[in-house]
């Protein structure tokens, strides 16, 4: 079993919550609230954050009642800004590029964007979750896919090889080396090179740290 962490769920659709509630509690997680609409998020966080018990991860639809449009993102960018401390993940039906780089612009702890496909594989959704409450990043593959072949400007990583190209992707997903490795059917030395190479032609030097991984994959966002 992950270690246990405490969700907030944010969703409109009474099952999906229900559904995404069971999904956690069934494997030892701590659902503290389960709430229908941006508003009432911000209120729950407020609440939790003056007791001094803020969640690990808020789990939240990007499109939200009253208008369905994008009240949720809008919620999780509020709250990325107010508690840096807390971990977001967003759930969306289509890979929305405005959003997800809205939410990816910020710090790059403890950040995620999944399609809702995605809870179906319940096992890697949980991982997710966890993944980003505990400071990591958990991005969809067809997230990634989609901001990585309309980057503004495809010189950012023009200088990087095919093979650099698919390793970058997968980091965004916030797989490991190991993993990679796995996937690519390389070693683990393959993959720390290739890595390697992704951070020199970015610019990205020792000093920004762990962060190094999630920050490869935003440079092209930001330009």
């Amino acid at each position: 079993m992950e270690d246990r962490v405490r969700v907030v769920i944010a969703e409109d659709s009474v099952l999906l919550r229900e559904g995404l509630t069971r999904l956690l509690t069934d494997r030892g997680h701590d659902v503290v609230a389960g709430v229908g609409d941006a508003q009432a998020l911000l209120k729950v966080i407020a609440e939790l954050a003056a007791e001094n018990a803020l969640p690990d991860v808020v789990v939240a639809d990007v499109r939200m009642p009253p208008t369905h449009t994008d009240e949720g993102v809008r919620a999780a960018v509020r709250l990325r800004r107010d508690h840096p401390e807390l971990g977001v993940l967003v759930l969306s039906q289509y890979v929305e590029e405005q959003y997800a780089t809205e939410l990816l612009a910020g710090s790059s702890r403890g950040v995620g964007y999944l399609l809702k496909d995605r809870v179906a594989e319940v096992r890697e959704f949980v991982d997710a979750v966890v993944r980003v409450a505990r400071g990591g990043t958990a991005l969809d593959p067809e997230v990634v896919a989609q901001l990585l072949g309309r980057s503004r400007k495809q010189d950012v990583l023009a200088g990087l090889t095919p093979r650099e190209r698919e390793v970058l992707g997968l980091m965004a997903e916030g797989r490991t080396n190991s993993a990679i490795a796995r996937q690519l059917v390389v070693s683990d030395g393959a993959v720390e090179k290739h890595v390697s190479n992704i951070f020199l032609k970015l610019g990205l030097s020792p000093s920004d740290g762990d962060h190094r991984r999630v920050l490869a994959v935003l440079t092209h966002l930001r330009s």
